[in-house]
């Protein structure tokens, strides 16, 4: 009986751990609401446009900024909270297809460039902008094909405005804009009810400098691009050259191809990694941090349990006694209030909160509720969760403000609700200026603004005050051990004791066991590149909880048996110090993997990047504080104190 029981238990977990590893058998999970929608032959086909990005400056500009083609009118789609923090503004364009009915030199527009909108352009040009567009809420990408060893072609996320060029035999660059798009929409067809699904939406663009005979009208025809003739626009065409006073022609093919990918399992071109061996080797990294640190925690517990059961049997000398209850001498002071209580508990809180946001957002990720599919999804989850773990934040705070004695919830309350959102909101505020002053569509308008400040007033201050409320309304957490009233003098302590020294080597493991992943996370965010490996982000996560917790628990011992009881802020600091090779490691990536050169883009990547590492300080110093917490009340429960 027991066997079965061990063997279904073993069954339950391999099955669990494999749900979490191969997240891409979740991407067919979609979100209610999002459901496929069937195209009969000749429905007509919406594209619509997002806006410009580039990797090289980081701020987003809407389509139109720049005098492409437009439809008579533009119509906004309504994005949710997460698209415009993005900068996404989606919008009707003048590119319309017809299911399964491939067209051939269709004329969008004719421009007669100026010198200012060929700046325009050539400024786009150098910056390497790209054009986003959307049909049937599918990205629009750019296939670029490998060799057949290795494997599928890479997916590029929209196509560049233009490219720099020269023409042979001439030294001086020139700029050429693709004015030319070969769509293809893949699709997969139902034998039965003959209707289609749209599974894929590529281009290749080219740049072509169009001609045609006599004078310009609507029924022109071109010679570089004629249907009739059979006659379609290649590489071989003369490029499309950016200049004051140049006529531009924009044109597009699409051509319909059928698919066996099924509409459910569309995404997973975009998403499958090419490079799961790295993530596999990120896992194995982590875990050889973690099984070290296990050892070395069994081995903690197991000598102080052993000798505190033991009870100092008469062998022992007397040096060995004394060093055996190094920490057992620091008992009437090792539950002493630390110095600033009130900010230790504001941090905590923070942190439990953070914890909180994380977990959820990983576990509803695993499980493929925040499909890419939606759009702005997972920033719109991160910061009602955010909101609504506002409650154990101050539930949280309170509680441990209790245990140092304290009286006056309320003061915990306002600082738990405005110590860090007010830090992240006016680093927040000062970029968003920056961005304004770009005219980037990255700005956050005023509505998200006093949206996002209402979310924080109207729900997350309240749901603080009613944790703390509870929180405080508990009673409070009894020590293992009384405290004297008189400190104990603490020895002069080794070198290697010293706080800063203990607390930056602390941090050292914990972003070692992650520091491989943030790689990928970095290049998803500034590299504009899809990120859902949730299933290896989730281990890695869990790994870098343990970690966290047993570098704290180790050092602590430590301190303790140094007769050092000063351990409330230094189990915080010791884990949180992880954020400062975080933020380092931002740096190295800054220098050594972006192109980035203007200043405000530069302002904008260390601006983002110290929220990211503040968060990562309290996420990570909270995990190590209640590890010590919970460590030093177990040991000191368990000796028997005269």
């Amino acid at each position: 009986m027991g066997r079965t029981r061990v063997g279904s238990h073993a069954i339950l977990t391999l099955f669990s751990i494999c749900i979490l590893l191969f997240p891409h058998n979740a991407f067919s999970f979609y979100l209610p609401g999002v459901a496929p929608e069937d195209f009969q032959k000749g429905d007509v086909l919406n594209v619509k446009v997002n806006k410009l990005t580039s990797i090289k400056t980081q701020l987003p500009y809407s389509y139109y900024s720049i005098p492409f083609c437009s439809p008579k009118t533009i119509v906004d789609s309504r994005e949710n909270l997460g698209e415009v923090l993005r900068g996404d503004r989606i919008e009707n364009s003048p590119y319309v297809f017809k299911m399964r009915e491939p067209q051939m030199c269709n004329v969008v527009c004719r421009l007669k460039f100026d010198a200012k909108i060929a700046k325009e352009f050539k400024e786009k040009i150098e910056d390497e902008y790209r054009v986003n567009m959307i049909l049937d809420n599918l990205p629009l990408v750019v296939p670029i094909p490998r060799s057949a060893q290795e494997g599928p072609p890479i997916y590029q996320l929209g196509y560049h405005v233009g490219l720099k060029g020269q023409y042979a035999g001439s030294k001086d660059e020139k700029y050429f804009l693709h004015n030319h798009l070969s769509f293809t929409v893949k699709f997969h067809k139902d034998e039965l009810t003959d209707s289609s699904r749209i599974v894929g939406f590529e281009v290749t663009p080219f740049s072509a400098k169009h001609e045609y005979d006599g004078e310009w009208s609507e029924n022109t025809r071109l010679t570089t691009c004629d249907p009739h003739a059979k006659h379609t626009v290649s590489s071989s065409n003369s490029p499309q050259e950016v200049d004051d006073k140049q006529e531009v022609i924009f044109t597009y093919d699409v051509a319909f191809e059928e698919s066996e990918v099924k509409w459910a399992s569309r995404w997973d071109t975009y998403l499958l990694m090419t490079d799961d061996q790295i993530h596999w080797f990120s896992i194995v990294n982590s875990l050889m941090i973690v099984l070290f640190l296990s050892g070395m925690v069994a081995m903690i517990m197991l000598r102080t349990l052993y000798r505190d059961i033991s009870k100092y049997n008469e062998l022992e000398t007397q040096e060995e006694a004394q060093e055996e209850t190094g920490w057992k001498l620091v008992h009437a002071d090792v539950f002493r209030p630390p110095n600033h209580p009130e900010l230790l508990c504001v941090y905590v809180g923070t942190g439990v909160q953070f914890l909180g946001v994380v977990l959820v957002t990983m576990v509803f990720a695993v499980f493929g509720f925040l499909s890419p599919s939606n759009r702005g999804g997972l920033m719109t989850a991160m910061l009602f969760l955010w909101v609504f773990m506002g409650l154990f934040a101050g539930y949280t705070s309170a509680r441990l403000y209790k245990m140092f004695k304290g009286t006056e919830w309320k003061k915990i309350a306002v600082q738990t609700a405005f110590l860090f959102p007010a830090v992240v909101f006016g680093i927040f505020f000062v970029l968003n200026a920056l961005i304004w002053g770009q005219k980037s569509s990255g700005a956050v308008p005023f509505g998200t603004m006093f949206a996002l400040v209402f979310l924080w007033f109207g729900i997350s201050v309240p749901l603080v005050f009613v944790g703390s409320y509870v929180g405080f309304k508990k009673p409070a957490i009894e020590n293992p051990v009384k405290t004297n009233k008189i400190p104990r003098q603490i020895p002069e302590q080794p070198w290697y004791m010293n706080p800063i020294f203990s607390i930056l080597i602390g941090g050292i493991l914990p972003f070692g066991a992650v520091f491989i992943e943030l790689f990928f996370i970095l290049t998803s965010i500034w590299l504009n590149q899809f990120y859902y490996i949730f299933g290896f982000l989730f281990i890695v996560f869990v790994i870098l909880l343990v970690t966290c917790a047993e570098i704290t628990i180790v050092l602590c011992y430590f301190q303790l048996c140094s007769e050092d009881y000063l351990w409330w802020w230094r189990s915080y600091l010791t884990s949180g110090s992880s954020a400062v090779y975080l933020f380092l490691y931002a740096t190295f990536y800054f220098f050594t993997k972006l192109d980035i050169t203007k200043p405000v883009s530069g302002a904008l990547y260390f601006g983002y990047m110290l929220i990211a590492s503040y968060a990562f300080f309290v996420l990570t110093g909270t995990i190590g504080f209640y590890a010590c917490f919970i460590f030093t009340r177990l040991i000191y429960s368990s000796v028997k104190i005269d």
